[in-house]
């Protein structure tokens, strides 16, 4: 039987263009990709009870992008041999060579994506590169395998059938071998020169999930764009992929500095249990993130910078919004990217060490604003007016629990693009307020702006309206707040607009003039409002408050009555100890009552008075011991709740 296989499959003689063969052997091992994605929910369907044939169709077709970004990962050193303009690739022995490096490097990856059929049922996610550091003590580890075969000797058969396709397939299409000459040597060099910067542009291309400068190399997190649940992401993602986007990546690490829970626990927790009997406020909630945009650039918050240099900021009507809203002196953003600035505002996950979208552990279930709310009857929508999957946004956005996403594809007006990030903010924060006021209400909608980014345009009708300030982005800053300025002149006539929570934060700063905001702490420095038309939340609060503390804050607003996961607090809450956290420069920073404190993960390096040393320049921390051991306390306890909670995937466990 297995010999007529074999004569059967050795009558078929193909030949064919050496540029279409590339193509057949890489969709070859594409294909056995997707049957190894198959096989993976087959073995596991246990854990996937709410996947159905449309989603997992779904998943399938979103894996190719992961497959397509891995395989050509693992072919790197095959691909670059292969499109060399030179006559020698129809050289028998390099063929072979080919051959062999092709089979070895690609049976591996699949091999590794195979074991991962088994493995995820002990770790619930695709192996990455933290695997290494976890084996590497281990001197039994060459002992393992064979215990693996062993014991699943089927996974072991299918990767050795598996692994024969690719052997068999491989040589079915042979190359047209061209003639010799000079003139056949120059023109084919000159071919096979231009073909090879065009493979070469679309394999960049590949690696990293698409063409656009906006959009940012695939990771694991985008995965959450084509799934319903956290846990499925594990179906569209491959392991190769999972290893190669890992490797260099900082990985927490699991830290002891508490060895007894409720030691733990009573010093800091960011399980959250409201005691209250109020019924739920069934109001709106519109948060606004704004991209860039620093507290360095209100006027209302540098009022001591007007008075010394006559410095009035370039946000007019921000500076009017507050003298009618709740506004946090002293706010920071807890990261310096904007794909920090999402999951810190939404989720209440502050960057530690990598950001949360870079890591192994972005496919973990969270809770959010959207999926708590959304939980209690609220529509739930996220807008982001750049293309869609730009910075992997949409794919956080559905993990989060937003119903619904509205990007450039949702707006549909190409007209409207500034030509570099997405949608002019004017007309997207108009599209933003029409979208909304046809929601069924309560409704917690979200929006991140696009345009204070470099390259600091404007848009060409508005070119000398605005200042321009001493910075390119200043008049992208002025820009962005005259286009708040129109959303809420035309959201104010909208019926829903009376029974809303508005928020407005930033995701980070940018560009800096003054020296206070260029220090390791003011470097963070964030606004943070709330307002009501109502007038109900007015006045200036000189405490601490953080983008972590808008999701715990705003439930805790609305009188929401369950327990969840935030690492932020309520800032409505008076019992609440107020701080603020934040990673740089390979170091934590924790601010508390008058203090920030600079801590390398093993000892204190600074501590400084963040209000009347905002420069940062004189070292407390010998000074002052006793403030020094009690912030380490704190923060080391933030620092374990942190890396245990994201390890062992407990992003949402309240007991």
């Amino acid at each position: 039987m297995i010999n007529e296989f074999k004569n059967y499959f050795s009558d078929i003689k193909l030949r064919g263009n050496i540029y279409l063969m590339l193509i057949w052997r890489f969709t070859l091992v594409m294909l056995i990709f997707s049957v190894c994605r198959v096989l993976f929910y087959l073995f596991n369907t246990d854990f996937f009870a709410n996947v159905t044939l449309s989603s997992f169709l779904r998943m399938m077709a979103g894996g190719l992008w992961f497959d397509s970004s891995a395989l050509i990962y693992t072919n790197l050193l095959y691909l670059f041999i292969y499109l060399l303009p030179f006559t020698f690739r129809y050289n028998r022995w390099v063929e072979k060579t080919l051959k062999y490096l092709y089979v070895i490097t690609n049976s591996i990856a699949i091999g590794a994506n195979l074991a991962d059929i088994i493995y995820f049922r002990f770790t619930l996610r695709r192996t990455t590169s933290t695997l290494f550091s976890e084996f590497k003590h281990e001197s039994n580890f060459g002992s393992l395998i064979p215990k693996f075969i062993a014991d699943y000797w089927y996974i072991f058969l299918i990767w050795v059938a598996l692994t024969a396709v690719l052997v068999i397939f491989y040589g079915k299409v042979k190359p047209i071998k061209k003639g010799k000459g000079s003139q056949y040597h120059f023109v084919y060099g000159l071919n096979g020169l231009v073909l090879m910067l065009l493979f070469a542009t679309l394999m960049v291309g590949g690696m990293r999930g698409g063409f656009r400068h906006s959009t940012r190399p695939i990771t694991l997190s985008n995965a959450g764009q084509y799934v319903s649940e956290p846990l499925e992401a594990a179906i569209v993602l491959n392991t190769p992929f999972a290893i190669y986007r890992t490797l260099g990546k900082k990985s927490l690490h699991k830290v002891d500095f508490y060895s007894s829970k409720e030691e733990l626990n009573s010093i800091y927790t960011p399980v959250h249990h409201p005691q209250t009997a109020d019924s739920l406020k069934r109001m709106n909630v519109v948060i606004f993130i704004l991209e860039s945009f620093g507290r360095e650039y209100i006027g209302a918050y540098n009022t001591h910078l007007r008075d010394s240099l006559g410095y009035k900021g370039f946000t007019p009507f921000l500076d009017s919004l507050i003298n009618h809203s709740l506004w946090y002196r002293y706010a920071f953003g807890n990261g310096r990217k904007s794909i920090d600035g999402m999951p810190s505002v939404l989720a209440s996950i502050p960057m530690f060490v990598e950001p949360y979208f870079l890591t192994s552990y972005s496919t973990n279930k969270i809770n959010s604003i959207a999926s708590l709310l959304r939980s209690e009857g609220y529509h739930t929508a996220y807008f982001h007016g750049a293309p869609n999957g730009s910075m992997g946004f949409q794919a956080f956005a559905n993990v989060a629990g937003f119903e619904e996403y509205y990007g450039m594809t949702e707006y549909n007006n190409p007209d409207d693009f500034d030509g570099m990030w997405g949608i002019w903010d004017e007309e997207f924060f108009q599209f933003f307020a029409k979208t909304i006021n046809g929601f069924k209400q309560p409704f917690c909608a979200a929006l991140f702006s696009v345009s204070s980014h470099h390259p600091f345009k404007i848009p060409e009708r508005y070119q000398g309206k605005f200042p321009k300030g001493t910075l390119p982005i200043h008049q992208c800053i002025a820009y962005t707040d005259y286009s708040l300025k129109r959303f809420f002149q035309t959201a104010s006539k909208m019926d829903w607009f009376k029974n809303t929570l508005f928020v407005i934060t930033a995701d980070h700063p940018n560009q800096s003039q003054f020296k206070e905001y260029q220090s390791s702490a003011g470097a963070f420095s964030v606004p943070l409002l709330f307002y009501t038309p109502n007038g109900s939340l007015v006045g200036r609060k000189d405490e601490l408050a953080q983008q972590i503390d808008i999701m715990p804050s705003v439930l805790g607003y609305l009188n929401y009555n369950k327990p969840f996961v935030a690492f932020g607090r309520n800032l409505f809450d008076k019992e609440s100890k107020p701080f603020v956290v934040n990673y740089t420069n390979n170091s934590y920073q924790l601010l508390m009552d008058d203090y920030v404190m600079v801590f390398d993960g093993n000892q204190t390096k600074g501590l400084y008075s963040y209000k009347s040393d905002i420069l940062m320049k004189e070292n407390l921390k010998d000074k002052l011991p006793d403030v020094v051991e009690k912030m380490e306390h704190f923060l080391k306890a933030v620092i374990q709740q942190y890396n245990s909670r994201m390890i062992e995937d407990k992003l949402t466990q309240v007991d």
